[in-house]
């Protein structure tokens, strides 16, 4: 039976090194993903008429988000659900002995599992503020534009008759 144990506890330290370097992986996309939205977006805003198409449109980031925030919580639920059976096998009669090295483990894995989790969260909500951001002011930032071409002509017009008026006053 101890070995048999010993090989379940080997098992769960591999599965949750496993989800642990997938999270970690998928989390250094995701917030690439998220800072390239990001900068896309900062990008357009110098350059009103510019011609050029970012490599993945908003609504393909969208699409990608959706998918990243979806399969990244599904990796920290079953993540979490490693951890719950690590912290169910130190609490089983017979392993007290090696318990201070298996709780030690334990807790590495759960502090491991709250970073990510926070660093999921952080991103998301960095993202999704942006998001917002962006579609509140999206709108504002045409009307500014279609008034800024618009009086640029009115000020050609308005020095056209400035220049007719003072030519009838002389």
């Amino acid at each position: 039976m101890a070995g048999g144990s010993s090989n379940y506890w080997e098992d769960l330290r591999k599965q949750a090194r496993q989800l642990e370097n997938e999270l970690d992986l998928k989390l250094v996309s995701f917030s690439k993903l998220c800072t390239s939205y990001s900068s896309s977006r900062d990008g357009r805003r110098g350059d009103s008429n510019s011609d050029t198409t970012p490599l993945l449109n908003n609504s393909t980031q969208d699409r990608m988000f959706e998918t990243m925030s979806v399969e990244i919580e599904q990796l920290l639920a079953k993540l979490t659900g490693v951890n719950d059976k690590m912290a169910e096998y130190t609490s089983t009669p017979g392993v007290t002995s090696l318990n201070a090295a298996l709780m030690h483990t334990l807790q590495r894995h759960r502090d491991i599992l709250q970073d990510y989790t926070h660093e999921f969260h952080k991103t998301k909500g960095n993202f999704l503020a942006i998001r917002e951001r962006e579609d509140l002011l999206g709108s504002v930032r045409k009307d500014i534009e279609t008034y800024k071409s618009g009086s640029g002509v009115n000020n050609r017009r308005t020095e056209l008759f400035l220049k007719e008026h003072e030519h009838l006053r002389k």
